[in-house]
C-alpha cells in the first residue's frame, strides 16, 4: 500500500513539473529537440546531458580565492635575499676579445658614402666595404629626383601600405621592378632583410615541406623558422644531392598517402660564399619533381646579366619559371627596401599575409622613386654602369686570387663582393682555427686601412637557427669581403688590388702570425 501510495504521489509531482515546464517560453522547442536528437542519436543525448550538470556544477561551485591566505608570506629579510640572489641574464652576450678589438677600431665615415670617403679621424680612404657598386648615390639626376620627391611627399608614409601608407610612387616602383624584371607583378617591402624572411612563412605553413641549401643566409633561416615547414636540407650547391633530397620526398609522401605543398628556397648569388647556382637546372628539377621555387636575388638583382636583371637573364631562364623572386633594392640600386615578383596572384596573396609588409610602415617614398630611377640609369646605359664595374672586378681579381700564395676568391667571376679566403694549405700547415682565421683577417683590414684601404670581413663560425633547424649548422668560412665599384678608375682598381695584396702578405709573414713557417702555395 505505502509503495502505491509513493508511486501515485511520484506521478502527481512528475505531472506538475511537466506542466510548470511546458509554461516556461520555449519549452516545447526543447522537448522536440530532445525527443528527435534521443531518436537518431541517444548518445549525443547522453553526452549533453553530462555536459549540462557539469555546466550547472561549475556555476554553482565556490569561487576560487585569491586572497593572501594562499600565498606564503616572506620577510623582508628574505625578499632581499633572494632578490641578491637572483642574477638576470644578459640581454646579448659578452664581446669576444676580436669583437672588443673590432669595435674600439671600427671606422666612421663622416658625409656621403662613395668610393672615396672621409673619416671621423679625417682621413680620407677608398672605400671598397660598400655595395655602391655603380657609384649610383653620386648621380646628380637621381639626387634631383630624391630631393624633389622629399620636399612633395615628406620623410615617410608614417603608415602601413594597403592601409593608408601606400602612394602613387609605391605602384610606379613595383610597376617598374616587375617589367624590368619580365614578371606579371612585384610587391616592395620596407625593410630588405625582412623582405624574404616575411614571404617565406607568408606560404609555407606548418606540414609543408621546404627543401633549402644548407648555406643559405640569415634572413633565409629566420623565415624558415617562423614558417614551422619541415625542413631538408641538401649540401652546399651540390644539385645531384638536391635532386636526391627532393626524389626522397616526393616518394615519402606517395608512400604514406600524405600530399602537401613542396617549396625549393636558395639563393643566386651565395652571401656566405659568393658562389652562383645554377637556375636551369634547379628549374628541371622543380618541374620533374613538382616543387615550387623561392629564388633570393638580394646579391644578384641589378648585377648578373646584361642589364641586371638577375640570374634569370644571366642564364637566359624565363622568369615566369620561377614562382617567386625576392631581392633587395639596398644594395646597388642605392635605395632602401626589397621585393618579391612573381605572378599577380603570389603579389596579391602577400598584401595581407605577410607580416612584414601588413605590420609595418611603407617605404619612404624619396627611396621607391631612387630605385626607379636607379633602374632606368642602368637601363639606359649598361655598359656605362655593369660594363666599368665588371672590368674593375677582372682587375681586382687578377691582383688577388693568382697572385697571392695566402688567399683564394671564392666569389662567381661576376660578383662584386670578392670573398677571400685563407687557402686550405695554409690553414693546414699552421692548425689555424676559426678563431685564428678571423683574427688574421681583422689584421689585414687593420693593415689596409693604415694604407687609406677601407675593406671589411665576412664574419665566419656556424649559422644555425633554433625551433626545428638544429640538425643544420652550416660553418661559414671568415673572409676578407672586397667591394668593387665602378666609381675608381682602372688605375685606382689595380692600385688597391696592389695595396691589399701586400697588407695579406705583410701580415702573413709577420713572425708572431707564422706558427709553422711559410707554406708553400
Amino acid at each position: 500500500m505505502e509503495l502505491q501510495e509513493l508511486q501515485t504521489h511520484l506521478t502527481e509531482w512528475l505531472n506538475e513539473a511537466i506542466t510548470a515546464f511546458q509554461k516556461v517560453p520555449g519549452s516545447a522547442v526543447l522537448i522536440r529537440y530532445v525527443r528527435s536528437s534521443y531518436q537518431n542519436d541517444p548518445v549525443r543525448s547522453a553526452i549533453e546531458l553530462v555536459l549540462v550538470i557539469f555546466f550547472i556544477r561549475y556555476l554553482m561551485a565556490p569561487a576560487y580565492s585569491t586572497s593572501k591566505q594562499n600565498f606564503i608570506k616572506l620577510t623582508d629579510d628574505e625578499i632581499d635575499e633572494l632578490v641578491d640572489e637572483w642574477t638576470p641574464e644578459p640581454l646579448v652576450p659578452n664581446m669576444t676579445v676580436l669583437e672588443e678589438m673590432e669595435s674600439e677600431k671600427l671606422p666612421i665615415i663622416v658625409g656621403a658614402t662613395g668610393p672615396k670617403s672621409k673619416l671621423a679621424n679625417g682621413r680620407t680612404v677608398t672605400n671598397l666595404a660598400s655595395y655602391n657598386f655603380y657609384n649610383l648615390n653620386a648621380n646628380e639626376q637621381i639626387k634631383e629626383k630624391a630631393i624633389q620627391t622629399l620636399r612633395t611627399y615628406g620623410v615617410g608614409p608614417c603608415g602601413p601600405p594597403q592601409f593608408y601608407g601606400t602612394q602613387d610612387v609605391h605602384m610606379r616602383a613595383e610597376a617598374d621592378i616587375a617589367n624590368y624584371i619580365g614578371t606579371e607583378g612585384c610587391i616592395v617591402y620596407a625593410q630588405a632583410f625582412s623582405t624574404i624572411s616575411s614571404v617565406i612563412p607568408a606560404f609555407c605553413k606548418r606540414g609543408d615541406i621546404i627543401v633549402a641549401d644548407r648555406a643559405v643566409n640569415y634572413s633565409i633561416r629566420r623565415g624558415l623558422e617562423i614558417s614551422r615547414s619541415n625542413i631538408r636540407w641538401y649540401a652546399h650547391n651540390d644539385l645531384d644531392d638536391l635532386e636526391r633530397v627532393m626524389a626522397k620526398v616526393v616518394a615519402e609522401q606517395a608512400r604514406t598517402k600524405k600530399l602537401t605543398r613542396r617549396f625549393l628556397v636558395t639563393e643566386a648569388l651565395f652571401e656566405t660564399t659568393g658562389e652562383m647556382n645554377d637556375l636551369p637546372r634547379l628549374i628541371e628539377l622543380k618541374e620533374k619533381y613538382k616543387f615550387r621555387i623561392m629564388l633570393d636575388e638580394t646579391w644578384s638583382f641589378g648585377v648578373l646579366g646584361r642589364t641586371g636583371r638577375g640570374l634569370t637573364e644571366a642564364q637566359n631562364v624565363d622568369p615566369t619559371q620561377v614562382d617567386m623572386i625576392v631581392g633587395s633594392l639596398a644594395g646597388p640600386l642605392c635605395a632602401g627596401g626589397g621585393f618579391c615578383a612573381g605572378p599577380k596572384d603570389v603579389v596579391e596573396h602577400q598584401r595581407l599575409t605577410a607580416a612584414s609588409y601588413t605590420f609595418s610602415a611603407a617605404l619612404p617614398a624619396m627611396l621607391a622613386i631612387v630605385a626607379s630611377e636607379s633602374l632606368h640609369v642602368i637601363q639606359e646605359n649598361p655598359e656605362a654602369t655593369l660594363g666599368v664595374c665588371r672590368e674593375n672586378i677582372r682587375l681586382m681579381r687578377a691582383q688577388l686570387d693568382p697572385k697571392s700564395d695566402w688567399v683564394i676568391c671564392t666569389s662567381a667571376p661576376e660578383n662584386p663582393i670578392l670573398l677571400l679566403v685563407l687557402k686550405p694549405q695554409v690553414v693546414e700547415a699552421r692548425r689555424l682555427t676559426a678563431e685564428d682565421q678571423e683574427r688574421l683577417l681583422q689584421e689585414v683590414a687593420d693593415e689596409c686601412l693604415t694604407n687609406n684601404i677601407l675593406v671589411t670581413r665576412l664574419k665566419g663560425g656556424p649559422i644555425t637557427t633554433h625551433m626545428g633547424l638544429k640538425d643544420n649548422v652550416y660553418t661559414a668560412t671568415p673572409a676578407l669581403k672586397v667591394c668593387v665599384t665602378s666609381g675608381l678608375s682602372k688605375k685606382e682598381t689595380e692600385k688597391a688590388g696592389i695595396a691589399i695584396r701586400h697588407a695579406i702578405t705583410k701580415v702573413m709573414t709577420k713572425k708572431g702570425n707564422n706558427k709553422l713557417g711559410v707554406p708553400t702555395a
